[in-house]
């Protein structure tokens, strides 16, 4: 038991002082723009949004029955900001 409690003692030693990682350089201005329009969604890739998405399920179910068509649930747990 002694030995497991130094060797614990020990790692954490070690990964309190080994585990620090260099500062990131910060990006350019030249290479902002370039990242950017990397980033930035293409015109075909939003789409979803021009979905007249209801957030009332009793109302989807009655469209979706009215017009045959199917019902994407997306449900998500949690925060919507993603804050838990």
């Amino acid at each position: 038991m002694k030995w497991a409690r130094w060797f614990f003692v020990c790692g954490l030693a070690w990964l309190a002082a080994g585990t620090t990682a260099p500062a990131a350089e910060p990006i350019r201005p030249g290479q902002f723009r370039k990242l950017q329009a990397l980033i930035m969604p293409d015109r075909g890739e939003d789409a979803w949004a021009k979905i007249p998405w209801l957030s009332d399920l009793t109302q989807a179910r009655q469209l979706a029955a009215k017009e045959g068509k199917p019902i994407l649930l997306w449900e998500m747990d949690g925060h919507p900001l993603g804050c838990t």
